[in-house]
């Protein structure tokens, strides 16, 4: 269920997993709670929207990775490659315009390839924050579509220890998972331990059947431990992620159209040829100290990204990429002046990419860079203003690479400097009306694989070559929103509009750089981008739900022609609608239980990047969903929550937007191009809690 909210650019909400349950069923929204840059603050003083689930949300949903799983919300939409990989689209942009935080620091996967998701444990989610819109204040470069905010779940109380053991399988893939952790309060000792993996077969739908070599395997585990004290926190993390995707190439035989295999069992769960090896390793230290004035936090991160790519042999790797990355944090934040709320901080990251393969795509480089802001907020009868400044810079090395007596890339130095801000304000005309206004500039320099590109980049099936004249990009964003509730419906309405300078895009050249490839080079325009998200709750009856979504957005390249007007990747106009019936909340042995049915409706794209037959038309789909699920209690205690879910109920043959698989080979017999998104699945999900001990 989905909270459609507003919130202060850079916050991190704190909320009770019973938070969408307070706004929908008992209309005290205005009561929550949420920590921003200048501190604790309700919700109907705070701007700029955003989405939140809950741990809630996410049990009650299907998914194979946790980018699908927030895929549904309003403005939200995913980038896949089969069911494995997915990248996250905010309002019509991605890859390296959204920045994703987990564990407090902004996660560096390599995130500018088509191939490359995102390297969290879904199981470690308690909640999820999606801001949208241009978030450079808080976090600088790459924010600048929006911040998707990974939550873990809050600390025990103090005596308390308690496991959670999880599990769940899926029909379509025979997706098979499980995750135990087990977590702790001890004399303000605090520690969570954390165990998962997963696997899946090749998916199937009704025109391709099962799609050769999209099995995959996840595996990762955590820890956490540390201090909660008077004076404040300390906590250590470490974390460790490893995916092996097999990678879907498409090929069919020209003679019956059937995709071609090279194993004997479809279904197998072991990966195939090609595939790909990724590893994820962090280290988080997370201090926050109480002053008498304020509060001061210090955060400092590393993590390492190694990407394998197997293509001739699953012994030898081609392409392998290694990424080194330390992340550093620091903020005061203090409220002690007539109710002026003040936070100032510095914060940034250093990074070195290296080529470790005997292949190349882009070129090693380093990078360091550093932001200042500074934030203020004051609340006062309706009104409440918020605003703040930031200045960023960055310095970014590309090394030289003789390959073969081949000048490969060349040794090249950019700097980039970066000025944004945000001003923003909430008029709460009623205890049930708000009004929200904000105007925000964001800010993002090119990475280097657009700057210094010179190879076969295999996830795009296309020849890359880089620009390293590009400039930097600045968008500006107006943001509109109003939210109201009543007894009976609650409704929540945001208009944005988006003007980005320099926006950054490949464009097909005629130059054959390597036979059986199309060449493509980075180059830049301006852009504009508009639209809007709505949600309506009615409950008139007790118990009954009737929740709608609708999410649009039109996205263009100024003074461009027909074939090259619309922007690439710009997701379809989509409603959602669902009909959800509360049995019970208050049983002795079944609580919270609950039956919906709902339908996902995607509208014709018909507004996509013709030039060099980059896209072709989408045409529109419907699909059906059902879920249910409960808590079982004994004792007055609750021993486990059990979740069944249904997607894609008829079996509906259909092709998302979105999908990189919609470009593959042609199918000789029915004329069909490309691979099919997953058909019917249903999800049987359980989770056990244990809890082990307790204060009297």
């Amino acid at each position: 269920m989905l909270l459609f909210l507003c919130i202060g650019i850079g916050t991190n909400a704190q909320y009770t997993s019973d938070s969408t349950d307070v706004f929908f069923r008992h209309l005290t929204l205005n009561e929550v709670i949420v920590t921003g840059l200048t501190g604790n603050t309700k919700l109907k003083h705070a701007v700029a929207p955003v989405s939140i689930l809950t741990n809630k949300d996410l049990h009650a949903i299907s998914s194979t990775n946790i980018i699908d799983a927030i895929a549904k919300q309003p403005g939200v939409s995913q980038l896949t490659t089969g069911s494995g990989i997915s990248k996250p689209i905010i309002r019509g942009l991605g890859y390296n315009r959204i920045l994703v935080l987990n564990d407090g620091i902004r996660q560096e996967g390599q995130q500018w390839g088509d191939e490359h998701g995102i390297e969290i444990d879904p199981q470690s989610i308690n909640s999820v924050e999606i801001l949208k819109g241009p978030a450079s204040l808080m976090y600088g470069s790459d924010a600048m579509a929006g911040v998707l905010i990974f939550h873990r779940a809050p600390f025990l109380p103090q005596g308390e220890m308690k496991a959670n053991i999880s599990s769940e399988y899926q029909t379509n893939n025979g997706l098979f998972d499980y995750s135990v952790n087990f977590e702790g309060n001890k004399s303000g000792v605090v520690w969570d331990v954390r165990y998962s993996d997963k696997r899946a077969h090749a998916y199937k739908n009704k025109y391709d059947g099962y799609v050769p070599n999209s099995q995959f395997a996840e595996r990762a585990a955590s820890a956490l431990l540390g201090l909660n004290k008077h004076w404040g926190h300390s906590h250590l993390t470490l974390g460790y992620y490893h995916l092996t995707p097999s990678i879907i190439e498409g090929e069919r035989d020209p003679e019956t159209g059937e995709l071609e295999s090279e194993v004997d069992n479809i279904k197998t769960y072991h990966h195939g040829m090609p595939y790909q090896q990724v590893y994820h390793y962090k280290t988080v230290w997370d201090n926050s100290i109480n002053l008498h004035s304020g509060q001061l936090k210090v955060l400092l991160g590393y993590q390492q990204n190694r990407r394998q790519e197997f293509e001739e042999s699953p012994d030898e790797y081609g392409l392998y990429f290694q990424l080194h990355t330390v992340n550093y944090d620091f903020r005061y934040l203090t409220s002690g002046f007539s109710g002026w709320k003040f936070a100032i901080g510095a914060n940034g990251m250093y990074q070195r990419s290296l080529n470790k393969g005997d292949e190349y795509l882009i070129p090693a480089y380093r990078l360091f860079d550093i932001g200042t802001y500074a934030t203020v907020s004051k609340t006062w009868d309706k009104w409440t203003l918020n605003g703040g400044l930031r200045y960023d810079r960055r310095n970014l090395h590309s090394e030289e690479l003789i390959d073969e007596g081949v000048l490969r890339f060349h040794d090249f130095t950019r700097n980039f400097d970066g000025v944004t801000g945000s001003i923003g304000a909430v008029f709460n005309a009623t205890e049930r009306m708000n009004i929200r206004m904000n105007l925000s500039r964001g800010f993002r320099t090119p990475n280097m694989s657009e700057l210094g590109s010179n190879g076969v980049h295999e996830g795009t099936i296309r020849y890359e070559i880089g620009n390293q004249e590009l400039k930097a990009e600045y968008s500006l964003q107006a943001d509109l929103g109003l939210d109201i509730s009543s007894n009976y419906f609650s409704a929540q309405l945001a208009v944005f509009a988006n003007k980005i300078d320099n926006f950054i895009y490949a464009h097909r050249i005629n130059e054959v750089m390597e036979d059986g490839y199309l060449t493509y080079r980075f180059d830049a325009g301006d852009a504009r981008l508009m639209g809007f998200e709505a949600g309506l709750d009615i409950h008139p009856i007790h118990r009954w739900h009737f929740e709608n979504t609708f999410s649009y957005v039109n996205a263009v390249q100024l003074h461009q022609p027909r074939k090259s007007k619309y922007l690439p990747f710009t997701p379809a106009p989509r409603w959602t609608s669902e009909l959800k019936y509360e049995i019970t909340h208050h049983g002795k042995v079944f609580n919270n239980t609950f039956v919906s049915l709902g339908i996902e409706h995607n509208l014709k794209q018909d507004h996509y990047y013709m030039e060099g037959n980059t896209e072709t038309m989408t045409p529109a789909y419907t699909l059906l969903n059902a879920s249910a699920g409960t808590d079982l209690y004994f004792k007055g205690k609750k021993r486990a929550e059990v979740y069944l879910i249904g997607n894609n109920l008829t079996d509906k043959a259909y092709q998302n937007h979105l999908s990189r698989l919609k470009y593959t080979d042609i199918n000789s017999k029915t004329g069909r191009q490309g691979i099919y998104n997953m058909g019917r699945n249903i999800l049987l999900k359980v989770i056990i809690p244990l809890q082990l001990s307790g204060e009297k």
